[in-house]
């Protein structure tokens, strides 16, 4: 590591409770506006079952287990960077929040189905989300180790 990377990498690993007002909330404003992107770029809008064509009776999800599997990844990868960072009830702010708040959104503004299964499934992902960044944050937390001129209080 050159001695003008290392600057920039103390820079992104310093604690945001110990930084100025404006750069703590701008990070933590661009890391919820990341996860808000990771799920509208690997999530569908409309997440209710469909027939898979007219009159049949077999229904189909529109989500793909690829798009699944990337959410979860960019998640974890938010997850570990702002658990890292942040205390952890920022982080599930910052990670867990706007997907779920976008999943209630895409669910409730559709037209209602025979069956109202979807608080259910809203319910469980919003878990779901919770605890997996909860987790990963204090993980990573915890592997960050060795570094105890992370954990000083701002003077």
């Amino acid at each position: 590591m050159t001695a003008t990377a290392s600057p920039r990498l103390a820079l992104l690993l310093t604690p945001l409770r110990q930084t100025a007002p404006l750069p703590r909330y701008a990070t933590r404003i661009l890391g919820a506006t990341l996860a808000a992107g990771a799920y509208v770029a690997c999530l569908p809008w409309d997440l209710r079952n469909r027939p898979e064509t007219p009159g049949a009776l077999h229904e189909t999800s529109p989500v793909s287990g690829a798009g699944v599997t990337l959410l979860s990844v960019a998640l974890l990868a938010l997850a570990a960077y702002f658990g890292v960072r942040d205390r952890p009830a920022w982080t599930l702010l910052v990670v867990a929040v706007p997907p779920a708040t976008l999943m209630y959104v895409s669910f409730d503004t559709h037209p209602t189905q025979d069956a109202q299964v979807w608080p259910l499934a809203w319910a469980a992902c919003t878990l779901l989300f919770g605890a997996g960044t909860l987790v990963t944050a204090v993980v990573a937390r915890r592997l960050r180790g060795g570094r105890p001129e992370l954990d000083e209080a701002p003077r």
